[in-house]
């Protein structure tokens, strides 16, 4: 049973940061990070590849950093600059074994 567990939202300012984390149960190599509005489709905002190589959705290019531990099994997104429009929930996914896995998800919130 593959487990991707997020962690690290929260409630921050505009302009503030946080950093979230998807601990996985074993080492996956192509991961990435979404979010999702209630209401709304969920939406791709960054990607990771074994390469190295990443990836951002306009809206958080510059912004945003996808990063990861040497031994796969943990994944990061540093965000930085917050903006209103960055409320969601935020969930990772895995690609492994032919099939995509998600975690649970995790609350970011950007207000006054």
């Amino acid at each position: 049973q593959v487990q991707l567990v997020e962690s690290g939202g929260g409630l921050v300012q505009p302009g503030g940061s946080l950093r979230l984390s998807c601990a996985t149960s074993v080492s996956i190599a192509t991961m990435a990070w979404y979010r999702q509005v209630p209401g709304e489709q969920r939406e791709w905002v960054a990607h990771r590849a074994p390469s190295g190589h990443t990836d951002y959705a306009d809206s958080v290019k510059g912004r945003f950093t996808i990063s990861r531990e040497k031994n796969l099994k943990q994944l990061y997104l540093q965000m930085n600059n917050l903006k209103h429009e960055d409320t969601a929930v935020y969930y990772c996914k895995g690609y492994w074994r032919g099939r995509d896995k998600w975690g649970q998800g995790t609350q970011v919130t950007v207000a006054s």
